[in-house]
């Protein structure tokens, strides 16, 4: 009996591979062949090349485990035979890496071996930010199941209804960050039937299903009266000092994100304007230096080192930038400690109430803007590319036609109990 197995679209047989171990074996594979291109999966079974009958395919007679190991190659063969007509039903072109991705998967078809994969891919990319905040959730769905071999169609819409219990009561998160751990599970589910590893049958998201939908986010900025408070504090310590530039050099470019301001270069500034693309969309942004920013830029003026060298001390650890995986690590710890700071420290020596972080800079411009400037400039200040995202953002500080019409009510102002509503009839608080 041979194991050779062929279609109109591909072979598949069972060879010994040429390189050996020490002991002189060597291992049995799964040679998957295609349009001229091949692809190999071990089976994990290693001989010597007298045992093997490579007309036939099989374990010799001589060998004295024979009769197990070709029981063994052919229940994988036909197993990898299986999937490969299941692969070209369904698709109209099959490449050999398909088929040996179908065959077997890489790292296996578990759910958490797969977002092993995931996070190791967001590693590779760079994404420090998205890889620290998804491994932990991870974990946590993790230490919820109890178990680190869980199948995708076990991942069900009562199993994540009390996955979201569990995040909100156990690990005590609020209703955005448990959804976001749903988020996390959507995306290596996704991933997975993108492979063909899972089955979008089992896929437990969606109408009918689990509906990511994330509840309204409150934007608090601090106000213009607290801004000037911040310009006009006289700090002792220079590293309070520092702080207090940086968060007033974001506020002056339109709530620039603290992790642009940190990458700024002097090489970024030309001719009274600066000129720098945004790490979190890639968008080129050009903006004019406020007076208030160049006697900040002063201030750090004496320990440029060159023309492209880098504006604030936080990355200069770096000889590169090329890293971005630890840059954005480096990011990550330079803003938490920033924050600590300026609420810690700089809030309280101002006498503001309230937290204060770096991200606030960008909401405090928003809720100064509000009632000064118009929505289409509040857009291009923001860089936003859709305006609606614009007039979300700007509505948690745009409160003055709400609050005048509580006030005129409560006040009485221009109350007459003569005036009807506009069908003739007085209004009626019920």
């Amino acid at each position: 009996m041979s194991y050779l197995f062929r279609t109109n679209m591909s072979v598949i047989k069972v060879v010994l591979r040429k390189k050996p171990k020490a002991d002189g074996t060597l291992p049995l594979a799964i040679r998957l062949y295609k349009d001229g291109k091949e692809n190999y999966i071990y089976l994990g079974y290693y001989l010597s090349s007298e045992f093997w009958d490579a007309e036939k395919q099989r374990v010799k007679k001589s060998h004295p485990n024979s009769a197990r190991m070709n029981n063994l190659i052919a229940k994988k063969l036909s197993e990898a035979m299986d999937k490969t007509l299941e692969l070209e039903a369904a698709r109209e072109h099959v490449s050999s890496m398909a088929m040996k991705q179908k065959v077997r998967p890489k790292g296996g078809k578990n759910f958490f071996t797969q977002a092993d994969l995931y996070i190791q891919t967001l590693k590779e990319a760079g994404k420090y930010n998205r890889y620290n905040s998804d491994k932990s959730k991870i974990a946590c769905f993790k230490a919820f199941c109890g178990t680190s071999d869980i199948a995708f169609s076990d991942i069900t819409v009562p199993l994540l209804e009390k996955f979201k219990h569990y995040c909100l009561t156990e690990r005590k998160v609020c209703e955005r960050t448990a959804i976001n751990h749903w988020v996390v599970v959507r995306t290596v589910f996704s991933q997975a039937i993108k492979s063909e590893i899972a089955d979008i049958r089992h896929y437990p998201f969606g109408r009918g299903k689990i509906v990511i939908k994330f509840p309204e986010t409150k934007k608090v900025g601090i106000s213009a009266e607290d801004v000037q408070k911040l310009e006009r504090i006289d700090l002792p310590y220079p590293i309070q000092n520092h702080v207090r530039n940086l968060w007033l050099f974001a506020f002056y470019f339109g709530g620039m994100r603290g992790a642009d301001v940190l990458r700024l270069r002097w090489s970024d500034f030309k001719d009274g304007r600066l000129y720098y693309t945004m790490g979190k969309n890639l968008k080129p942004v050009s903006l004019k230096v406020p007076e208030k920013a160049v006697a900040i830029l002063k201030m750090y003026k004496p320990d440029q080192r060159s023309e492209d060298d880098l504006v604030f001390p936080e990355l200069k650890v770096f000889d590169n930038l090329d890293d971005n995986f630890k840059v954005q690590k480096q990011i990550a710890l330079s803003l938490c400690r920033l924050d600590k700071i300026l609420t810690d420290k700089v809030a309280a020596k101002a006498k503001i109430n309230g937290r204060i972080t770096m991200h606030i800079a960008r909401h405090t411009f928003g809720r100064i803007a509000g009632d000064t400037i118009a929505l289409t400039t509040a857009q291009k200040l923001f860089r936003h590319s859709d305006i609606s995202t614009t007039m979300g953002y700007m509505n948690n500080f745009i409160h003055k036609d709400e609050d005048d019409a509580l006030d005129r009510v409560i006040n009485f102002k221009g109350v007459n109990d003569n005036k009807t509503t506009g069908r003739g009839r007085k209004a009626k608080v019920v």
